[in-house]
């Protein structure tokens, strides 16, 4: 009985979060008509090399990226540095933009826990042109991109996770910026005779629509027919939607002595962009050693004319965990694949307290 009642909460749960995106998803445009690409990001060392397939077993403070739910397995504090050279052009220093990211998640009381995480990207010097000087010379203009993101999650019962995230997203170019929020939501169900069978949901970036707004959009025109009299005009821009997406996934743990194998199948439903099949797979010795891989398919994966993005294909890393008493100490890194771009790197320290 109490295993019914579980699966009765789960799939209530479940109806709840994919409602919404039914309305979203409907409204499907192409990729070039959402904003907050962001969002789409996955800036954390370890969960990366999966190439975002376990969706139903991500544990700690990055599951605010794949799925929230994840962090109700926080046992005391854990706190992660993460450094993402992102879309490589001709080397690891050479990149579009430069990823920083910082996560740190705390237990609360005996079934809840609190994260706070906040990536900021970078994308250095642009020297400022307009029409009279397209050469430059009128100075520089560092764009930055952030979001902020501050989680909860519960323990429901022995095989019920779920969590929620509330993110502040902010874009700043030149003279011009746009602020947002947006929600995730997820859920994770745990089942099996040694929690080895795992499903999971997650509904993410879901908010309302984001609009640029500065001195940027501003001219000094004449007002009226009749005389010279000029002022400034303020131009409205375009609101934009965020990249609403919806992630149903599952993974089965192998255990063999001090060894595990896991592998992992998630489906990414996505609002502006093709829908993707993403799958993975990690080895595991002690939890002290781990090595993992993935791959991320879309339709037209090879053909130019219909994939969505350059994020797909194989991914890998690996995590070396050093324990020191009750505390431990990670290091993991991850490899994307990128075309037409030379790859991403992702670097990145925990400390579990």
């Amino acid at each position: 009985m109490k295993q019914m009642n579980n699966w009765i909460k789960a799939i209530a749960i479940i109806a709840f979060l994919a409602l919404p995106f039914n309305q979203i998803s409907a409204q499907t445009q192409r990729a070039g008509q959402s904003g907050a690409a962001q969002l789409l990001i996955n800036p954390w060392a370890r969960s990366s090399g999966w190439a975002g397939s376990n969706v139903a077993g991500i544990r700690g403070i990055e599951g605010v990226y794949s799925n929230v739910a994840g962090l109700a397995f926080t046992e005391k504090t854990e706190i992660v540095f993460s450094s993402t050279s992102w879309l490589q052009i001709n080397g690891f220093n050479d990149a579009v933009s430069q990823i920083s990211t910082f996560g740190l998640s705390q237990k609360m009381g005996e079934s809840g826990a609190l994260g706070l995480s906040i990536m900021s990207m970078s994308f250095g010097d642009i020297e400022v042109t307009t029409v009279d000087f397209p050469d430059g010379g009128l100075g520089v203009y560092t764009p930055t991109l952030m979001n902020i993101g501050l989680s909860y999650a519960q323990i429901f019962s022995n095989s019920i996770y779920g969590g929620v995230t509330v993110r502040l997203i902010t874009e700043r170019i030149a003279n011009m910026s746009a602020n947002g929020v947006s929600l995730d939501a997820g859920i994770q169900y745990v089942t099996g005779e040694k929690d080895n069978f795992k499903f999971g949901i997650a509904l993410k970036n879901v908010g309302p629509r984001m609009a640029f707004s500065g001195d940027g959009l501003s001219f000094r025109g004449i007002v009226g027919d009749d005389d010279g009299y000029k002022m400034t005009v303020e131009q409205r821009s375009s609101e934009f939607e965020l990249p609403a997406l919806l992630n149903i996934g599952m993974s089965y743990d192998l255990n063999i002595s001090r060894h595990r194998l896991t592998g992992a199948f998630t489906f990414t439903s996505n609002a502006f962009q093709n829908d993707q099949l993403r799958i993975g797979g990690e080895y595991s010795y002690r939890d002290m050693f781990m090595v993992r891989g993935g791959f991320t398919h879309e339709e037209g994966l090879s053909d130019d004319l219909k994939r969505t993005t350059a994020l797909r294909g194989p991914s890998a890393g690996f995590t070396l965990e050093l324990p020191m008493g009750e505390t431990s100490f990670g290091l993991d890194y991850s490899y994307r694949h990128t075309d037409p771009f030379q790859g991403s790197h992702s670097i990145g320290a925990r400390i579990s307290l």
